[in-house]
């Protein structure tokens, strides 16, 4: 699936991944330093050696954002040392250009003239606020490009902005930049001594009469033509909703620019803060916007943080602290599941209670949670934390339970930006390799058990997949999808299954993944969502649900048994493997699907990529693995697959079959795996035809057995076999019917089974076409690897996310 999958990640924006931010100001309440400090080392150790954090949608790029968080987190609670090797990833090894511009996306290309307007401006504070020159960070001066972000004509007037430097590739770039990028570029200037007005007066055009700031920004329509919309003139058309998040943010920054000499901002801060300690629940906590309203740490964290620089909320603040204690795991833990994961913050208190018992699942939800809680223990806003005056240096010993690391102070206090920048830039703090995070069921010693963890860890809050780009969080419910149907062939994680299920099928879910709520302006429905939904509701016996989604999807079939998406985000492609989901939902009642499916089959015996392909000498493998699975699927059933190709099945799905099976057989080495076109191991190949061929009879235990013998530290599986043993996620997710040994189809609860059952011992022949006994020939793939085709589809989402997505 190629635009679904990218429509299906932008349906819902998730403000819990769109808050791992910082801000400045002045220090207040002393906060809980020791615990903000055991979250810093807790942080620290999630670091990979080289300074990176794993970005949750997969690729090359680590995720950025959420590094930058950790800069901000560690120098707030005193532990600047442990940042270091984040700050020498950006600055001193060049990479920070992969963050605020294209470039990382295609090098070399010429895409570092696309400026990410947010990406900047955060860029510029964590500049400022490790000591580094934010003048010369990575070659550029940060805050030149951030002042060149905000534009000065036209519509958007005084917005931070996303932008091209080369005029010719305006067109490609959407201005999608929000409060999050302006809050952070005005707090950035204003410690630079360069406070914005445009800037400054365009952000508080988004402060509500209530009080609040709304997230996005969004255009009305007036006599003298469009303009951007003030909060109060978005609620419309529904588009102010109230965000806490962009509300604590934009406090610590109007906190900053009155520090920096701003006038006027007396009144909009009064009313900011009377909103927040009003919209303070009962428990100490807050929310943040559409979809995480209930309280959180990473909203409360932000918004303590805020409200403790700006003074006159000290009882608040006290909850407010209180409750993000409640969900930090703590000395007591030791004899617990969380006991390799002191100082770690949940992203609520009862997600921290079930830890307790079950382990961390969705070690990514942690350490954003972490991060921005920890600034609500600190208590040191970002304007003071920039300009150098935050906490003395603190040792940083871990606990017996992490193992016993130290860190160095550094030999200097922090450097404020005024300090001429050091001739040579500062090296990181020397401390050992941390131990790799204790994950669900991580003392188990099976390979199933091993990736049915790394792949429950995730899940965000237990339940569902998110997708980070440039700060921007969304729910991908296709990779939700495909993950429980792999923790389903993996027999693993049965919590995590019901939890990431139910998620799945609530009515939000369903219409924002089927029908694509929040970017159809009408009525849409996409038919691989509705199939996949139809076989979760099926494992889960709802029944009614299935059968109501069934219906749906047969509404989009046509007489010829091809499914057609109804709306603007219409999947056009109508791949094979988008065709066989549909059948699978469908088996019980297939129309002419089954037999539109087998009339593609090639002639060396492959299925194409596209259903459009017809008469074709070549296809391929994955394409064929999929096509046999749902040429050989009925209803649930007790009996047992036959021996014999079925009276009932046409000859050319017969025919359909038996070739493409046979051929199938063929592919795997002596080792179970399958090599692409270059001649080397692919594991996601190999995986999708073991659970292919298992569900036809043949053995598979040579592809588990190789494949569960690849298993990395962390559970996952690299994407080249032998390679730089770098996890990805991608590929975890289709090796697990490889290590599996099987199908979700074969499964235990599945909702379908098999057919036929080899070998055959069927006398009479199966027909076969003269086409058909064409001699075999090399297929032709249209990739050389299915993992290199990861990596290239990768990109090529990022890119259409840059150019339809703003940062924050």
């Amino acid at each position: 699936m190629t635009g679904r999958r990218s429509l299906a990640a932008l349906a819902f924006v998730v403000s819990a991944g769109l808050i791992a931010m910082t801000i400045a100001g002045t220090a207040a309440a002393a906060g809980d330093r020791e615990a903000a400090h055991s979250s810093s080392v807790w942080l620290s150790h999630q670091l990979r050696p080289d300074g990176t954090l794993e970005n949750p949608l997969g690729g090359e790029l680590p995720d950025h954002g959420l590094m930058l968080d950790l800069v901000f987190a560690l120098h707030a609670s005193g532990d600047g040392a442990l940042a270091e090797p984040i700050m020498k990833f950006l600055d001193d090894q060049g990479h920070a250009t992969d963050y605020f511009t294209w470039d990382g996306l295609a090098p070399g290309q010429g895409f570092d003239q696309i400026i990410v307007g947010g990406a900047a401006a955060k860029t510029l504070l964590a500049a400022q606020i490790s000591g580094r020159d934010p003048r010369d960070f990575d070659g550029h001066d940060m805050v030149a490009e951030t002042k060149a972000t905000i534009r000065r004509s036209g519509v958007d007037v005084g917005r931070v902005s996303d932008y091209s430097k080369n005029p010719e590739w305006s067109d490609m770039v959407n201005n999608n930049a929000n409060m999050f990028g302006q809050s952070l570029a005005v707090i950035g200037l204003a410690v630079a001594g360069e406070n914005d007005q445009p800037a400054i007066d365009k952000m508080v055009t988004q402060q509500c009469s209530e009080g609040y700031f709304r997230i996005f920004f969004g255009y009305v329509q007036t006599p003298d033509g469009l303009k951007v919309s003030s909060c109060d003139e978005g609620k419309a058309d529904g588009s102010s909703s109230p965000d806490g998040d962009a509300t604590g943010l934009a406090l610590s920054a109007m906190l900053a620019a009155k520090r920096a000499g701003a006038a006027g901002l007396d009144e909009p801060i009064a009313r900011t803060v009377t909103w927040l300690k009003n919209n303070q629940t009962d428990g100490g906590g807050w929310g943040g916007g559409v979809g995480t309203e209930a309280p959180n740490t990473n909203s409360t964290g932000l918004i303590v943080q805020a409200l403790a620089d700006a003074g006159g909320a000290g009882p608040e603040v006290g909850r407010g602290t209180e409750f993000l204690k409640s969900a930090q795991a703590v000395e007591s833990d030791a004899g617990t599941a969380l006991a390799g994961h002191i100082g770690a913050i949940a992203y609520n208190p009862a997600a921290y209670q079930a830890a307790r018992t079950g382990g961390i699942a969705g070690i990514d939800t942690w350490i954003r949670a972490s991060a921005q809680a920890s600034l609500g223990l600190s208590q040191i806003g970002f304007y003071a934390l920039a300009k150098g005056e935050g906490p003395e240096p603190t040792p940083t010993t871990t606990t017996a339970a992490q193992g016993t690391t130290t860190a160095p102070p550094p030999t200097t206090a922090t450097v404020t930006v005024q300090t001429p920048a050091p001739t040579t830039k500062p090296k990181a703090a020397v401390r050992q390799p941390a131990p790799a995070p204790k994950t669900v069921q991580a003392a188990s010693k099976s390979s199933a058990a091993k990736l049915g963890a790394y792949l429950a860890n995730k899940l965000v809050r237990g339940d569902h997949v998110e997708v980070t780009e440039n700060d921007r969080t969304y729910v991908d419910y296709d990779a939700t999808a495909d993950l429980v149907l792999a923790l389903h062939a993996l027999g693993e994680q049965p919590e995590a299954v019901k939890k990431a299920t139910e998620f799945l099928l609530t009515p939000d879910a369903i219409n924002a993944y089927a029908h694509g709520a929040g970017q159809e302006t009408g009525e849409a429905a996409y038919a691989e969502p509705l199939a996949k939904l139809v076989t979760l509701a099926e494992f889960q016996k709802s029944s009614d649900l299935a059968n109501r989604l069934r219906a749906e999807l047969a509404g989009l079939r046509g007489a010829d048994g091809l499914f057609t998406d109804t709306g603007s985000f219409a999947d056009s492609e109508d791949s094979v493997g988008r065709h066989t989901w549909a059948v699978l939902a469908t088996v019980a009642d297939p129309g002419q699907a089954i037999e539109a499916l087998a009339a593609r089959q090639c002639a060396d015996g492959t299925f194409p990529e596209h259903m459009d392909e017809k008469d074709c000498e070549s296809g391929d493998l994955a394409s064929t693995a999929a096509a046999v699975t749902a040429l050989n699927s009925r209803p649930f059933t007790d009996d047992a697959p036959v021996a014999q190709i079925p009276a009932e099945w046409s000859k050319e799905r017969a025919a359909a079959f038996v070739k493409a099976i046979s051929l199938l057989s063929t592919k795997p080495n002596g080792k179970g795996m399958v090599d692409d076109d270059g001649g080397a191991p692919s594991i996601a190949l190999s995986a999708s035809l073991a659970g292919a061929r298992q569900a036809a009879g043949l053995d598979a235990t040579g592809t588990s057995r190789t494949i569960g013998g690849m298993v990395l530290a962390d559970g996952g599986l690299p994407r080249v076999p032998g390679g730089d043993s770098a996890t990805d996620f991608g590929t975890s997710l289709v090796a697990a019917q490889g290590i599996a040994g099987r199908s979700w189809v074969n499964a235990d609860g599945s909702p379908l089974s098999p057919v036929v059952r080899l070998p055959l011992t069927e006398t009479k022949p199966v027909p076969v076409t003269a086409a058909q006994n064409a001699p075999w020939h090399p297929p032709l793939w249209s990739y050389f690897a299915l993992g290199g085709a990861m990596v290239l589809a990768g990109l090529v989402l990022l890119l259409r996310r840059r150019l339809t997505q703003g940062v924050q």
